[in-house]
This record gives C-alpha cells, structure tokens and sequence, in this order.
C-alpha cells in the first residue's frame, strides 16, 4: 500500500513538472519574442493604447499592494522577485535596503531590466538571473513576490510550484492568480479559438475558494494572510499573502 501511494505522488510530481517546463518553455518564446516590444513599452512611460493603459494602471496597482505586504525595511533581508520581468518591482525593493535576485525566464526582459536599473539603490542590491524562478541555486529568502508569473498555470501546478518556493522561504509568499471571472473565462475561450501560432500563452482562470482550499492542504506550517483583487480595465489579477507559521 505504502509503495503505491509513493508510486502515485511520484507520478504527480512528473506531470507538474512536464506541465510546468512546456508552459515554461512556451512562455520564453513568447516573451522573448512576439511579446518582447509590447512588454517593454507597456513597462515604460510610452504611450500606449486605452487596453494596454488600463494593463499598465492594473499592474502598477499591484506592485503597490504586494510590495505594501512586504515589510517596509527590507534590510538584511533576501528577496526573490520571480518573473522579474523588467525589474520594476525588484528595484524598488531594493531602494527599501533588500538583497534582490530577480529571476525571468526570459532572457530580453532580464536585459532591459538590468539595461532600467539605476546605479545607487541605497542598501539595496540586485542580482538578475535569466532561468527558472525554482531552481535552488537562487539559494534561501526571507520573502518571495511573484507578480502575475504563475497566471498562465492550472492550479495544481501553481501550488506545486508554491511548495517547492517555500521550502526555501524563511518569511512570506506573495503572489497573483488570475480569478475565475466571467470576462476572464471568456477571454481564455475566445483565446484558444486563434490558430496556435498566432495565440498568446492563456491566461488560467482560478477559482480562489479553491486555490485556497489547494494551498492550505498542501502548505502546513502556512497560513493565508491578507488578499486583495485588482482590476482595471482589461487587468484583473487577485493577490494573496502566505505566511510561515
């Protein structure tokens, strides 16, 4: 019986981690390239079209709530901002005195955030990885951020990729999910109606009650702290906070 049940976490394990490399992979194609021009003025002061303002007001948003969950002196403290992008969020916590590893699976907007960072972040340091967010060279964090890089992921898999951050995490997880909305469902279905090469890696909509649910089986030792849900114009994003016991 024991071998059995071993047999079949193992094989779980297996499958999220194919999901999540084929996902992963497809989002370093897309980001790398046909994503690559629009990403970078959506994070700049370029103008912009009425749907990609809306974005952009959303997402600043965001970065103002996860980061005002973080403490506010970042000191003596390891912060991992995963899917960094370009680097918005990892230089301003670095400006609060953290040690920053600001990791992207792609590797042009890795470039333009280290091409965006100032010279002098005060106490504060930056070191930016092109690779993946889970690899345990990035070593232990005091608190992870990941803004909007797991809403492309179905729910088991962005709770395994929970589990494997806080092995390494000493503090907090703050990070973003896509809600089960009724414009995002319908979004991701008329998304899939594109031919594959012209589509953009969906966006998965997440039941939070069971996102929640998922987490706090998975996660003892963690709790759910604050959550909060942004959505402007064609941005909507929930955000929740998991904190060690």
């Amino acid at each position: 019986m024991a071998t059995r049940a071993s047999s079949g976490f193992d094989s779980q394990v297996s499958r999220h981690g194919s999901r999540f490399e084929a996902q992963r992979d497809k989002l370093t194609t897309y980001f790398d390239s046909t994503a690559r021009k629009a990403w970078i003025d959506l994070t700049s002061d370029t103008k912009v079209s009425g749907i990609r303002a809306t974005v952009r007001a959303g997402r600043d948003a965001m970065r103002d709530v996860l980061l005002g969950w973080l403490p506010r002196d970042l000191r003596r403290c390891r912060v991992l901002d995963a899917g960094c992008g370009t680097g918005a969020l990892s230089v301003l916590a670095a400006r609060r005195g953290a040690e920053v590893v600001g990791v992207d699976v792609a590797g042009g907007l890795v470039a333009i955030a280290h091409e965006r960072c100032p010279s002098f972040l005060g106490h504060g340091r930056i070191h930016w990885r092109v690779g993946d967010m889970l690899d345990p060279a990035h070593g232990r964090f005091d608190h992870v951020v990941a803004m909007d890089s797991l809403i492309h992921y179905r729910p088991e898999d962005i709770v395994a990729t929970l589990v494997s951050l806080a092995e390494r995490c000493d503090g907090s997880i703050v990070f973003t999910h896509a809600p089960s909305t009724p414009m995002l469902r319908a979004m991701h279905t008329m998304g899939l109606l594109f031919p594959r090469s012209d589509r953009a890696p969906a966006i998965v909509p997440v039941r939070d009650a069971d996102l929640v649910a998922m987490i706090e089986k998975a996660l003892p030792g963690w709790h759910i702290g604050r959550s909060q849900r942004i959505g402007t114009g064609f941005y909507i994003s929930n955000a929740l906070e998991l904190v060690r016991d």
